[in-house]
């Protein structure tokens, strides 16, 4: 007996500890190190924050990394080969390949990230209002959200860009329209699972705002699955971006982006020829999608509560 009450004077010396901390916020710190240690220890997350950050960097920077204008056609330097001049080489009309992939990287991602983010405000928003609320809201959402679903995302992309016409914005509103479905079932699907834990009965039985039930308890316990889907997301706008433009039908020509740099090498003699004019973009598009999958991975490992060692 005298052992066992050692053993619980222990237990509750751990509690009153525990209490302490939790009572002056350094258990809270504790556990934003663990995350932190976390995302530290994983080395493919680390990998593609790395990637994503010197791409996006160099895209910002793009001023100081290089002097020409990706624009301005040289017709003196007309399809050049990678020199100590031009890194990447020129284009047909002898624009320098290396500032146009810099500055293009601005517009492919602030259109992959932008459409991404928009998706996210809306998916989760009503994903997880009406996943909580439940009744005629989140019918019509549902209903709404399947309509979108019920058609190949790609096609449905080219329909409405051949009725809006071919602009920036144009192109960003209609990857928001088409692609927050997914974002919203995701969020929907995770609030529906939580809404029947106890602490959300004890939280409604407290009397407490339905939409501070729902976006402040809730909603970070969701957040884990729904920043994976981001970041596909925004891999894959950035991917239907280049194809829209390789094809011609994304964004305008006149435009630097990736998909545009790629659309100078349709043909078969320029593929097997001018090879600079696809590879390095080819692989610089590659690589971000790599590092964006890879950091949302990380995310996810250190979000999800489920996750949590």
């Amino acid at each position: 007996m005298a052992e066992l009450n050692v053993k619980r004077s222990k237990f509750d010396r751990k509690l009153d500890k525990i209490k302490e901390l939790e009572e002056s916020g350094q258990l809270k710190n504790q556990n934003v190190n663990r995350t932190l240690r976390k995302f530290l220890n994983n080395k493919l997350a680390l990998a593609g924050a790395g990637i994503f950050i010197v791409i996006l960097l160099a895209s910002i920077l793009a001023p100081l990394l290089t002097s020409y204008d990706p624009l301005k056609a040289d017709m003196n330097s007309v399809l050049q080969s990678p020199s100590a001049n031009h890194f990447f080489g020129t284009d047909k009309v002898g624009r320098d390949v290396f500032s146009r992939v810099l500055y293009g990287g601005r517009i492919s991602i602030f259109i992959g990230l932008g459409s991404a983010i928009g998706c996210a405000l809306i998916g989760v928003l009503l994903g997880c209002y009406g996943g909580y609320k439940g009744g005629w809201f989140d019918k019509i959402v549902l209903h709404i959200s399947e309509v979108f679903m019920s058609f190949p995302q790609l096609v449905l992309v080219l329909l409405l860009v051949t009725i809006l016409g071919q602009s920036l914005t144009n192109l960003i509103v209609i990857f928001i329209l088409t692609g927050w479905g997914s974002v919203y079932r995701m969020a929907r699907s995770q609030v529906l699972t939580i809404r029947e834990e106890e602490y959300v009965q004890s939280l409604k039985a407290f009397g407490l705002n339905d939409f501070l039930i729902c976006y402040k308890h809730m909603l970070p316990n969701a957040i884990g699955p729904i920043v994976v889907n981001v970041t596909l997301s925004t891999a894959m706008f950035i991917l239907q971006e280049a194809s829209l433009s390789f094809l011609g039908l994304g964004v305008p020509l006149e435009i630097a982006t990736w998909g545009n740099i790629l659309n100078a090498a349709q043909d078969m003699f320029t593929l097997q020829n001018s090879w600079w004019l696809w590879l390095p973009v080819g692989i610089i598009i590659s690589l971000f999608v790599m590092g964006i999958n890879f950091l949302g991975d990380g995310i996810r490992d250190t979000t999800d509560p489920t996750q949590q060692g």
